[in-house]
């Protein structure tokens, strides 16, 4: 039976179909949003808490790799193949490119349940998967830009980090991560009760308001996008396999390679739209909006995740 939080994204998931008066207010939306990515950090600072010297930097050099070949490796699939104007390939390779914290709580969650071994610095993953491709997608967009108005390129590589490096999700996963390592367990024990034993509630509730979000940005269907929805229905499960992939290369233990597939599968919907936003404000986000959260999210979490997890039960047990 899958993890008992993908019921509470079903829940929101039918309560937007039948237009239900049913919503989570948007302050609470957003303070759980930041309760979650902070308990990420803390629980990924924990598990590195006197083991940074096992770390193993070859493998988060590949992880970061992966996080710039992905979206390059997008965007002529997305300009030639499904037909979208620059601006919005761009978008949507940023998107894909970068990955998902909701899909990373349910993924790690469901690594818990199985209690399958991970690196401890599997966390990480998370962190360094979400800003390469915002980066480099942000950087060929200007480079274009340029070249089309026949200017030579000029470096705006700092402010382009910038907006990467200062978004709420970085700032609260990067400061949790460091937080958890510098106190460890013990240091952290005032707060588990509340922010790490509280994990699941507050998956649950969040993944409640991602499934009454879903349903808005989803119907009515836009059937003249067609292409895209394919796109983002079929591409989860080939990102997957990319993930599999690295992770046997990697060696790694088989919750980290879940971990892994499952953000290599994932979009973003948060990080992404917010800096694509900030410097293609021309761009569609309802487009990548579309993609991400509307069919990309709810097939990884209801159909994906457990097949992924199949997959690497076959392949490495």
């Amino acid at each position: 039976m899958p993890d008992i939080v993908i019921a509470f994204f079903a829940l929101g998931l039918i309560a937007g179909l039948i237009k239900s008066d049913l919503k989570v207010p948007k302050a609470t939306y957003e303070t759980l949003s930041i309760l979650l990515m902070l308990t990420l950090g803390l629980k990924g600072g924990m598990a590195l808490h006197g083991e940074t010297a096992n770390l193993a930097i070859s493998e988060l050099l590949a992880v970061i790799a992966l996080g710039f070949i992905t979206p390059l490796s997008l965007y002529p699939l997305l300009r030639k193949f499904i037909k979208l104007p620059q601006k919005e390939a761009i978008s949507i390779a940023a998107h894909y490119g970068s990955v998902s914290a909701g899909t990373f709580a349910v993924v790690m969650a469901m690594v818990d349940q199985s209690q399958w071994p991970l690196r401890p610095e599997t966390t990480l993953y998370l962190v360094l998967l979400e800003l390469p491709a915002i980066i480099i997608m942000l950087w060929l967009h200007r480079y274009l830009q340029a070249k089309t108005a026949g200017n030579e390129v000029h470096s705006s590589a700092g402010s382009i980090l910038h907006e990467a490096l200062t978004s709420r999700g970085v700032v609260l996963l990067c400061g949790g991560v460091v937080i958890g390592w510098i106190y460890g367990t013990s240091g952290m024990a005032p707060l588990t009760p509340m922010l790490l034993a509280g994990f699941k509630t507050l998956l649950a509730l969040f993944l409640l308001e991602m499934g009454i979000s879903t349903a808005k940005v989803c119907f009515p269907i836009p059937y003249k996008q067609w292409r895209l929805l394919i796109f983002a229905a079929l591409i989860p499960f080939v990102l997957a396999w990319v993930g599999i992939g690295l992770g046997v290369a990697l060696d790694l233990p088989s919750g980290s390679v879940l971990v892994l597939a499952g953000l290599s599968a994932s979009a973003s919907y948060i990080a992404a739209p917010a800096a694509i936003k900030a410097a293609i404000p021309d761009a569609n986000i309802g487009l990548a909006m579309l993609a991400s959260l509307g069919i990309t999210f709810p097939i990884n979490v209801l159909i994906g995740l457990p097949i992924y997890q199949l997959w690497i039960e076959k392949l490495l047990m």
